[in-house]
């Protein structure tokens, strides 16, 4: 889970805006609440699909237009397993992770892989410094 990285907005908040929020943060989604309440959540798939691809104005468009509203949660007691497993279900790469009603962070894909590249990289430099041995 990460929880530095957790992009937050308000649903008043321009599509032109929040990408650019995005981009800089190198995230692919950000949590739109009211105070301290999750409503929902801006993907960059909520951005090419209901923006781009059908031609509305991002500088005009707020997120609440065409964010996912009412995002599927999970609590931070729940295994990482589980996390990957409503995600591949239902086919999105992000998950807010919620407490007592607040939002403390976000399962997403990209994190949950980080470990498992870490150690393809480590084990394909290791076969290359075997081979270079030979």
């Amino acid at each position: 889970m990460e929880r530095r990285k957790v992009l937050r907005a308000k649903p008043d908040t321009s599509v032109a805006k929040a990408a650019k929020l995005m981009a800089k943060r190198n995230v692919g989604a950000m949590m739109v609440l009211v105070e301290d309440r999750l409503v929902g959540i801006l993907t960059e798939r909520d951005i090419v699909f209901r923006v781009v691809a059908k031609e509305r104005d991002p500088k005009s468009t707020a997120i609440s237009e065409v964010m996912t509203v009412n995002p599927q949660t999970i609590d931070p007691r729940e295994s990482l397993g589980r996390a990957l497993l409503i995600m591949h279900q239902n086919r999105f790469r992000h998950l807010p992770v919620v407490e007592e009603g607040k939002l403390i962070g976000v399962v997403s894909a990209r994190s949950a892989m980080d470990p498992d590249l870490e150690e393809f990289n480590v084990e394909e430099h290791r076969r290359r410094h075997y081979m270079a041995l030979r």
